[in-house]
């Protein structure tokens, strides 16, 4: 009796196997939400980007919003308390948020939350990351204090916030 060939062995061990079924658009939507918060817009277009049709992907969206599952305010609090923790300004967190394509309304509800938190006083926090990077107040040169300028506004926090983190008193 002859020896079965390796495509008849591989007949046989997918024989046995079910195949697995197509994910609908609210599964996927639902899998994307369990790894992380995520916009409406942002949940959109990554499930339009997955070859989920566009009103699919904006009904499974509208789906997972009425189920509590994604929120642009929760995810607009999540995300303002990460970047102000590590170190953003409130300029660069309020554009990254648009960027996400939430409204002004819910932008301003994130901030709102950071203050019931006690986590907006961007002058501290300005005052904190150039202490910690470029050294006391007292022993900075110019062109130190320059340097400092630079880097909180390229993190996000206004001109005044910047003058005075940079010309602070050393903190005792």
């Amino acid at each position: 009796m002859p020896l079965p060939s390796r495509m008849d062995r591989a007949d046989e061990s997918t024989a046995g196997k079910r195949r697995r079924r197509e994910s609908t658009p609210a599964q996927r939507a639902l899998a994307l939400l369990v790894r992380r918060e995520h916009s409406r817009q942002e949940l959109t277009r990554k499930l339009v980007a997955r070859g989920i049709d566009e009103d699919d992907a904006a009904a499974a969206v509208t789906k997972m919003a009425e189920s509590g599952w994604q929120d642009d305010v929760r995810f607009a609090c999540s995300l303002a308390r990460m970047r102000a923790g590590n170190g953003y300004g409130p300029l660069r967190i309020r554009i990254e948020l648009a960027g996400h394509g939430l409204d002004d309304a819910t932008i301003a509800r994130a901030f709102d939350a950071l203050a019931e938190a006690g986590e907006d006083d961007w002058h501290a926090r300005a005052a904190d990351l150039v202490e910690r990077r470029f050294g006391p107040a007292g022993e900075r040169t110019l062109a130190v204090q320059r340097k400092a300028a630079d880097f909180l506004l390229r993190r996000g926090f206004d001109g005044d916030t910047m003058r005075a983190a940079t010309r602070a008193p050393p903190r005792r």
